[in-house]
């Protein structure tokens, strides 16, 4: 079968350039000869540069896009990129977004597991007893949560909620999965719900694990209201995004006792401050946005550029087409 010839087209990488940006600009332009590559240092010489631009690599200004006038493609530079990249201009305008998710899903499927794993064996109690030095165990056959009799619902059924699924099964535990997108089980999935039916769930599972991306519509979806809906017995688990959980919420509810824990990878203000109260709320594991740290993210990252490149040139389906108006 005859591939489609590939086109030439202007590919822009826009400002600010990093030594990784313009080592990848190198390798794009040496596996397409057919792009007409460009790396500007500065605002003014992207403005110039983008007014005939077919695609763009970057954070697109509103004044950047306001002079592009036939840009088709903007490859986003994250998985799911800070409030403010999706304007209301940019949602508008008739570009495709695509992002770099999938690139995570191993790293952070295992930081959730250790969530999981420290919690069901009580590390939460043990780990300030070892900072005071403090030899106490808890009395026999407490402070353990037996996973193939513990449930697990993961909030976002993308490519880390299926991996999160995967290994949370893998334990023995009965997986549930809440997605707008999704519309089969995943390996690791019993059971499949949409988001409407969240309240009704929050009070039937041991692990409530978020994956969401911030958008409009997670923006404080897990509040006081919805963490009284919990178990008393249940634990949250967030690595997606900061802004999906109110953290004075989530305090009250671990001090007050209305749920049994609580494990934080991302914080609705980052880095958390050093007097919040979080630090010292009981029954609370943190990590400083770690959760996707692992070796080959570059090479994915740059795997993912080249692949859309190379669809682009031959008109085909780009890879990680974002719906621009959910901002994922």
């Amino acid at each position: 079968m005859k591939l489609a010839q590939k086109k030439t087209f202007k590919l822009v990488m826009l400002p600010p350039q990093s030594a990784v940006y313009l080592e990848w600009g190198a390798k794009v332009q040496e596996q397409n000869p057919n792009i007409s590559l460009f790396q500007p240092k500065g605002l003014p010489e992207a403005l110039e540069m983008i007014k005939n631009a077919d695609a763009a690599f970057g954070f697109m200004p509103k004044e950047l896009l306001a002079n592009a006038g036939r840009l088709k493609w903007l490859q986003a530079p994250q998985i799911a990129p800070p409030a403010g990249f999706y304007y209301q201009e940019l949602i508008e305008h008739p570009v495709v977004v695509t992002n770099f998710r999938e690139i995570f899903n191993d790293h952070i499927g295992a930081h959730i597991m250790a969530f999981v794993l420290a919690f069901s064996r009580g590390l939460h109690y043990y780990l300030p007893q070892q900072i005071q030095q403090q030899y106490k165990p808890r009395p026999l056959d407490t402070g353990v949560v037996h996973l193939p009799e513990a449930s697990a619902l993961i909030v976002g059924v993308g490519g880390i909620g299926c991996e999160a699924a995967r290994l949370c099964k893998a334990f023995g535990m009965h997986v549930a999965g809440v997605d707008p997108r999704r519309t089969s089980l995943t390996e690791g999935l019993d059971e499949l719900f949409t988001p409407d039916q969240l309240d009704n769930l929050l009070p039937k599972y041991d692990f409530v694990i978020m994956t969401i991306p911030h958008t409009p519509q997670t923006e404080g979806l897990i509040d006081e209201r919805r963490l009284g809906l919990m178990k008393k017995t249940g634990f949250l688990i967030n690595i997606g995004r900061g802004m999906t959980v109110r953290l004075d919420d989530l305090v009250k509810a671990l001090e007050n006792g209305q749920i049994a824990g609580a494990a934080l990878d991302v914080f609705e203000i980052e880095p958390l401050p050093n007097d919040h109260p979080l630090w010292t709320a009981p029954n609370i594991l943190i990590t400083p946005h770690t959760a996707g740290y692992g070796p080959y993210l570059d090479d994915r990252r740059l795997n993912i550029l080249l692949d859309n490149c190379n669809r682009f040139a031959r008109g085909k389906p780009l890879r990680n087409i974002v719906d621009k108006q959910f901002w994922f």
